[in-house]
């Protein structure tokens, strides 16, 4: 059970997958900070210097923080699309890989190349041949 444990845990796809996590989190705070720091901010002037972080509406003794949300929001679609372009450009940049790796494996190899000029040399030796035997 534990080799098979080990087998299961040091795959490349988990340890990937791992890696992708870290990454992601880290990305998360990256993007956090962003739309903390720079594009509410910024927002927020654009609409007349409203916070969005202190929106909020008091119903009776409960309060409903909607600028947090928004600012949640904004957050997810900022992440969302990074992903996306990142996504998109991976994925090209395989699919550019997969071509090259292709456009490689048609071009035929050095041996099939040597196997050919020799096929073709004997073929041009069978036709003098028979072209030096019907003249006699």
């Amino acid at each position: 059970m534990w080799s098979e444990f080990k087998q299961f845990a040091l795959k490349g796809n988990v340890v990937d997958l791992a890696v992708g996590v870290i990454i992601g989190a880290a990305f998360g705070k990256i993007v956090t900070s962003l739309v903390n720091d720079m594009i509410m901010p910024l927002l927020g002037l654009l609409v007349g210097g409203i916070n969005f972080t202190d929106l909020h509406i008091t119903v009776g003794s409960a309060v409903v923080k909607y600028g947090n949300f928004v600012q949640s929001v904004l957050d997810f679609v900022i992440v969302a699309f990074s992903i996306f372009v990142f996504i998109k450009l991976f994925s090209k940049l395989k699919r550019r890989e997969e071509q090259e790796e292709e456009q490689e494996a048609l071009k035929p190899s050095r041996e099939e190349e040597l196997l050919s000029e020799i096929r073709d040399l004997l073929k041009n030796r069978a036709i003098k041949e028979d072209n030096d035997k019907s003249l006699f």
